[in-house]
């Protein structure tokens, strides 16, 4: 594969950052994100916390004042000193509903006859300004203990429970940042390993299995790059057998031609044969060109299978003009050739072509081991709507165990290439890809009537005329 279609191939997504980065950014800015909403909810609850606490601790504080014997001597400038030692401003409500002290302006009418009713109170003011939490108890005796503090103590005790959460947060956000890592290698790996096997399989390379770890996604991703490295193998390997094959047929038209062309050369062909030799010349030509089409829509990608040409065959007349060519052939080899046909036409819908490909292939195939002086005989009838061709021969014959492999490539081929003349190992194996895919059969028998085998193909849609 050229540099030019490499580069081609060559993935994109490097160019805009890796995959595994993109994770690991992914997985930082969504934690971060967790960590702003967390530090947004935890602020208004760290406030409400400590808001809760200072007003438990202030309330507390009301509730021991309330159970002094003579609440109003707070309003001494010591214990007023004390209660006031945080902030905390104290005023007293005497059981006449007279309010004094520093805290008197931050209660209402209402608190106060809510007070004297022996119901505490918790609320919030404001004050010279500023808010303050209000937390009030009846005192034993009558009257009742108010107690004030400022909001900006609640605010200080916030920002400490807040700057408390910053380690935590903080340590959130690198361990989602180290999670996002790993998982973006655990996702990243698979992927990358994927890529190698698609950029092997570009340049060339079969036999290859794609990766089988990572998520569920990665692996089905490795199973399709594996049935694409089994789909592509099948592929070449058809169109190899294609050329194969092709190759192994364009001999015999080429055989016959050559013979022609170095008797005409030689001189040996009589003038009253010339017209019948240029006659066999022409068909074998014209097979030839059958073969050439076969490449040339191969290599346009139209089929990477033989193409069939189905119409309305004379198959008398197709025998007969395989028996001219093959009987030429025989006699150069002293093969006796006898052809059987009937006297009426056997009319058969399919492709003509193909039939008589497969025809030479059973000939050339025959002949190869048909001894001197031995007939190899063609034969032509119609049977219960069938076209039957045959083709048999006196050579040594086909054992059961040979004609159950007769039609697997090479088979024959490997067994007998010690023993007896073999060729390719494609004749036959085409023979029968072509009687099937002209929708009819082919069997091969062990011995028939000359003694050698006996080749049956059986084409449907057959009419005697």
């Amino acid at each position: 594969m050229n540099k030019a279609v490499r580069h081609r191939l060559r993935p994109r997504w490097p160019l805009r950052g890796s995959l595994a980065g993109a994770i690991v950014l992914l997985a930082t800015l969504v934690a971060a994100l967790a960590v702003m909403l967390t530090g947004l909810v935890s602020g208004e609850t760290a406030h409400a916390n400590a808001e809760a606490q200072e007003r438990d601790r202030l309330a507390r504080q009301a509730t021991v004042l309330s159970r002094v014997p003579a609440p109003p001597s707070l309003l001494r400038e010591d214990e007023q000193r004390l209660a006031g030692s945080n902030g905390v401003r104290l005023a007293v409500v005497a059981p006449n509903g007279r309010v004094a002290g520093p805290a008197a302006p931050a209660l209402t009418d209402a608190d106060r006859d809510r007070l004297l009713s022996g119901r505490p109170v918790s609320a919030t003011a404001t004050l010279d300004g500023g808010n303050f939490m209000v937390e009030a108890h009846p005192a034993h005796g009558g009257g009742a203990v108010v107690l004030i503090q400022p909001m900006t103590d609640v605010g200080r005790a916030a920002s400490r429970m807040q700057r408390s959460l910053l380690l935590p947060m903080g340590t959130g956000l690198v361990g989602a940042a180290l999670a996002g890592a790993f998982l973006a290698r655990r996702i990243a790996r698979p992927l990358a390993s994927a890529a190698a096997v698609a950029h092997r399989l570009a340049a060339g390379e079969r036999g290859l299995h794609g990766p089988a770890g990572g998520p569920v996604e990665a692996v089905e991703l490795g199973s399709s790059l594996t049935v694409l490295d089994q789909a592509l193998t099948r592929s070449e390997n058809r169109q190899r057998e294609f050329l194969l094959s092709v190759s192994h047929e364009i001999r015999t038209p080429l055989t016959v031609v050559k013979g022609y062309a170095e008797a005409l050369d030689d001189g040996v062909v009589p003038a009253g044969e010339l017209p019948a030799v240029g006659r066999t010349l022409l068909t074998e030509t014209r097979r030839l060109d059958g073969f050439v089409s076969d490449l040339l829509r191969l290599a346009r990608l139209e089929a990477d299978d033989f193409h069939l040409d189905i119409r309305r065959t004379d198959l008398g007349a197709l025998v007969e003009e395989a028996a001219e060519t093959w009987s030429r052939l025989c006699a150069r080899h002293h093969v006796d050739f006898r052809l059987e046909r009937p006297n009426s036409p056997v009319l058969a819908d399919t492709d003509g072509f193909r039939v008589r490909q497969i025809a030479d292939g059973l000939l050339e195939n025959a002949l190869r081991v048909t001894p001197e002086g031995s007939p190899l005989v063609l034969a032509l009838r119609a049977e219960g709507g069938h076209a039957v061709i045959q083709v048999r021969d006196g050579g040594p014959g086909l054992s059961d165990d040979d004609a159950a492999v007769a039609f697997e490539r090479g088979v024959l081929r490997d067994r007998y290439r010690d023993i007896r003349p073999v060729g390719s190992g494609l004749g036959l194996a085409i023979a029968h890809r072509l009687t099937t895919r002209l929708g009819g059969t082919i069997t091969a028998g062990g011995q028939g009537p000359e003694g050698g085998a006996c080749f049956t193909v059986r084409l449907p849609g057959s009419a005697v005329g």
